[in-house]
């Protein structure tokens, strides 16, 4: 257990260099082909902090451990939201852009709302082939969805005043994201390898340890970009997993082995949705298109309301 422990600290440093170079380089990138910070948070930084989730899930899902696979995209994007998105508005008033309230958050609620109609009422109680076809589709509409926004984003003069080295921003991106990829690893396989030790229960890892670990690259990266002050990328990043985590993995997943469903996760899938709905309304109410620091600990306490029922229905 020692060396588990060792790994798990090995892998907290990865996380944070990894963050540091990834919001370093996507926001040089931004800059540079005045490309806004809430399109690279949607794209390049989601679908990056999103690979932990990713490689977890595919991997449930070809080792026949669907409960943990489907347990650690819904615990993640639950720890996405309540949790990242908590604490980073705890920490600075979050503002949402214009198209990020109308367009990005209904998106995340509409993607939510169609797999929990795709696990109850097709499919006999599971995530078929066909189901995931339909959500890798979704992700690819997204995708480029995004990439002509931000073609409609970019000026015509890209000069801009600080010195650009495409290399290095290029550089950092990558270094970043398998830095964040191979250090969610370390904390996630060595936490479970723990828990397993322990006797928790394999929907509980799912829900709770596999989800907050594989939620670290989010967790960090949207606390930097923070602290940077890059909002815009923490929002991306957290909107953008979650609905990657939605289609991509869970798509993915399933394409590989249909994904049966056990009804225990309707709960969790009630919470999550409600979360999502409630996120939608936000930039609506009192200070509009903005997520206030009231707001955030409403959702980190939800969070902690939502780890306790988890451990005390096992």
């Amino acid at each position: 257990m020692f060396i588990n422990i060792l790994l798990i600290v090995l892998g907290f440093a990865m996380l944070k260099y990894g963050a540091e170079f990834l919001v370093d380089g996507s926001s040089s990138i931004a800059r540079k082909f005045r490309i806004p910070s809430i399109v690279i948070g949607l794209t390049i930084v989601s679908i990056g902090t999103s690979m932990p989730e990713l490689m977890v899930s595919a991997s449930s899902a070809m080792s026949g451990h669907p409960e943990l696979a489907l347990g650690n995209v819904v615990g993640s994007n639950l720890a996405n939201m309540l949790l990242i998105l908590g604490i980073c508005a705890m920490i600075a008033p979050l503002p949402f852009q214009r198209h990020t309230a109308h367009v990005d958050s209904p998106i995340m609620l509409f993607v939510t709302i169609l797999v929990f109609i795709f696990c109850n009422y097709f499919g006999g109680k599971c995530i078929t082939r066909i189901e995931g076809i339909v959500l890798l589709l979704f992700t690819a509409g997204y995708i480029i969805y995004n990439i002509f926004e931000a073609r409609k984003s970019i000026q015509s003069d890209n000069e801009s005043n600080e010195e650009f080295n495409a290399i290095k921003a290029i550089a950092l991106v990558v270094l970043g994201i398998v830095l964040l990829k191979y250090g969610g690893d370390f904390v996630c396989d060595n936490a479970v390898a723990i828990a397993s030790k322990l006797g928790v229960s394999e929907k509980l890892i799912g829900i709770t340890i596999v989800s907050v670990a594989t939620s670290l690259p989010e967790l960090v990266t949207s606390l930097t970009a923070t602290r940077k002050g890059d909002v815009d990328i923490a929002i991306g990043n957290i909107l953008g997993s979650n609905i990657f985590n939605i289609c991509l993995i869970i798509g993915a997943a399933a394409a590989i082995s249909p994904m049966s469903y056990a009804l225990s996760y309707n709960l969790d899938f009630y919470i999550l949705i409600a979360s999502s709905a409630i996120l939608c309304i936000f930039p609506f109410i009192k200070k509009r298109y903005e997520m206030t620091r009231i707001q955030g600990l409403l959702f980190f306490i939800c969070y902690l309301g939502y780890i306790a029922i988890s451990i005390f229905r096992g």
